[in-house]
């Protein structure tokens, strides 16, 4: 297809219908065949070619343009278009550069404010940085001149059609199947649990498959920058999402906003999508007055580096001495989970520890599961250690089902 003319076909569409009042799917198709038909009278058109130009300028209007194939495209997990004439994809772990562009940069513009005006954020020169997301929940930053130097970039998170599940991850490697008991058991246990990995290593799909073991009749909060968790089993679900601020700089609404109003709310569980900054002593005191079997994520190194980074982000929104954040964090988080990406793509847990305390100098840690070489050089997820308590395994009267899955678990992978 040749995109002069599909854009001029585009233009003289949105010119016919810009003084129409809301038109339905088949109303915009109506107008378009219209203009194919009377065009095809003045320069012969294959019928093959004419439902091309049809499709390409219907989802230019009503979908997201050259991008349309990407996005259903299961096996694409990241779209990256840079100015108006490169777009990168990410299949299967590898970047490759599509030979697909955009005709200009108002056509990338055109593309941007479709995808912020439903979650009502703002992006311009003045606000060159925003976040938002694609109807599906998939995630999208976008970075306008002048902070990008090479025009608009936009960068798309692809979220899984009806979310990741414990499955899924099992079958794509992250972990054994013989974990999912073991995990099970610290949701039922309601166990609070921290994720840290870095960015694309699945923090984000393992916080959503875990909250599968959730039990359907509990009352949940999530909070996120950009809704994308989905726990639709969940009856008795409430999303909230932070809201940027409007022209004039007012109307925020933050994380740590929306963590101090989840505690109004009666929850069983809040489950916070990322924390990022000054929200994080808000979170920890949440998880520090009775709401037990919480999840978040982190961006961390390892399972102690997103205990490091969290004292930091505590910092940065409250004046307090160190030992009294230490000593916090000790007593609401009670098991770290690492994941990792490995250089050809692949997501993997490779740690989980348990946080027994703080003692006033360091924090006690209970290694679990780390990564192991076997005889043969290969990584393996290895169990270390028990937990050194299992209190919360016994009151919810679940500690027999752990013993059993930890024993099966090193029956098939050993012990360190």
């Amino acid at each position: 297809m040749k995109k002069g003319y599909t854009n001029s076909l585009r233009k003289e569409v949105l010119d016919r219908i810009s003084h129409q009042k809301e038109l339905s799917d088949r109303e915009v198709y109506r107008e378009i065949d219209s203009i194919l038909l009377t065009r095809s009278h003045e320069e012969y058109s294959s019928l093959e070619s004419m439902l091309k130009y049809r499709e390409a300028v219907f989802d230019s209007i009503r979908r997201f343009g050259v991008l349309e194939p990407y996005l259903n495209d299961d096996q694409v997990t990241e779209i990256m278009i840079v100015g108006s004439g490169k777009i990168f994809i990410e299949r299967c772990g590898v970047i490759i550069r599509t030979d697909q562009s955009f005709f200009d940069e108002e056509e990338v513009y055109r593309l941007i404010d479709q995808i912020v005006a439903p979650t009502n954020r703002m992006v311009n020169e003045s606000r060159p940085v925003a976040d938002s997301r694609l109807p599906d929940g998939s995630r999208v930053h976008i970075v306008l001149p002048p902070v990008s130097l090479v025009g608009p970039v936009i960068t798309i998170r692809k979220f899984r059609k009806g979310g990741m599940t414990i499955e899924d991850l099992i079958r794509y490697g992250e972990f054994p199947p013989e974990l999912a008991p073991v995990l099970r058991c610290y949701v039922k246990g309601r166990y609070s649990i921290l994720l840290s990995g870095a960015t694309n290593s699945g923090k984000s799909s393992l916080l959503n498959a875990l909250g599968a073991y959730i039990g359907e009749k509990e009352r949940i909060i999530t909070i996120e920058d950009s809704a994308e968790l989905q726990m639709f089993h969940i009856d008795n679900l409430v999303r909230l999402e932070t809201r940027d601020p409007n022209v004039e700089g007012e109307n925020e609404v933050t994380m740590e906003d929306l963590i101090k109003a989840s505690l109004r709310m009666r929850p069983d569980r809040i489950i916070v999508g990322e924390v990022r900054g000054a929200e994080a002593m808000a979170m920890l005191q949440a998880l520090s007055t009775g709401h037990n079997g919480s999840f978040r994520s982190i961006h961390a190194n390892s399972c102690r580096d997103a205990l490091r980074r969290l004292e930091t982000m505590v910092l940065m929104g409250v004046d307090m001495p160190l030992k009294a954040i230490q000593g916090l964090i000790g007593s609401a988080v009670d098991i770290l989970i690492h994941l990792e990406r490995t250089a050809n793509g692949e997501r993997r847990l490779t740690e989980i520890v348990e946080l027994v305390d703080f003692d006033g100098t360091d924090y006690q840690m209970n290694p679990l599961f780390g990564l192991r070489s076997d005889e043969g050089g290969t990584s393996v997820l290895s169990m270390i250690h028990d937990l050194s308590e299992g209190k919360k395994m016994v009151a919810a009267g679940i500690w027999n089902d752990y013993k059993r899955a930890v024993m099966h678990y090193q029956s098939c992978y050993g012990r360190d």
